[in-house]
């Protein structure tokens, strides 16, 4: 019974008294976003690509104009313009998910595009 009432008043504390605004309130680990977020966010023009693969991934082949930082290299020396939002991506979207965290929790403005694999981007 004691378990019970606990985890009860935990998951009134965690989702009780929050209000989920997708817009508006981004929680690490935000979901990938959609190909018309990422068309209007280039259409916008003030954005830098990440690709959050190795050095090696990334030779192979990446997304046009990209830069490559691998996700663990990311960190509070990491010097990218706070003033353009952020696209990350990597092979499966593991990665990016984990590039994604750090970036906002620096401050950065990123969103996490998922896997190489699936973007409708031009690729070299």
């Amino acid at each position: 019974m004691k378990k019970l009432v606990l985890f009860l008043l935990i998951s009134l504390l965690l989702f009780g008294c929050s209000k989920y605004e997708p817009k508006e309130v981004r929680i690490f680990s935000d979901p990938v976003i959609d190909y018309d977020e990422i068309d209007s966010i280039i259409e916008g023009g003030n954005y830098i690509i990440v690709d959050v693969r190795t050095k090696e991934e990334y030779d192979e082949s990446h997304v046009k104009g990209s830069i490559n930082i691998p996700y663990d290299e990311i960190d509070e020396n990491t010097n990218l313009d706070k003033t353009k939002t952020i696209l990350v991506y990597c092979r499966t979207g593991k990665r990016s998910t984990k590039a994604f965290d750090t970036l906002t929790s620096l401050g950065y403005n990123a969103y996490n595009m998922g896997a190489f694999s699936d973007l409708k981007l031009e690729k070299e």
